[in-house]
């Protein structure tokens, strides 16, 4: 299994990013998938989740309103938009595919908020 994060970088506060996520070695379309951001010296918290079909999208109370999370099951990615960047939202974003108790991690991404 490999999940596959993608389009962390460095931006200026407010201005947008978009993760990708890109998955093999699972039925994707059976998984929920989330997404997750650890900042230095902090514990790894949710930010988004999204159904094995697309819908019931779920947010962290600090990202509703700005970021958006979305899937294309025929292409076995979510993603993530994240929009009107902050310096708190300065993480490593990790992706993950949930299904039956199990749950698989990508190797992360970097986001960079500058003031």
């Amino acid at each position: 299994v490999q999940l596959v994060e993608s389009g962390g970088g460095l931006v200026q506060a407010g201005g947008s990013l978009r993760l990708s996520c890109a998955a093999s070695g699972i039925t994707f379309s059976m998984y929920a998938m989330g997404w997750y951001r650890q900042a230095p010296g902090k514990e790894r918290e949710l930010v988004a989740t999204i159904t094995s079909g697309g819908g019931r999208p779920d947010y962290a109370d600090s990202v509703k309103g700005r970021f958006t999370i979305s899937r294309d099951n025929r292409k076995n990615t979510v993603y993530l938009q994240m929009n009107s960047l902050n310096t708190e939202d300065t993480a490593v974003y990790y992706c993950s595919a949930n299904r039956l108790g199990t749950t698989y991690w990508g190797q992360g991404t970097q986001v960079t908020v500058s003031s």
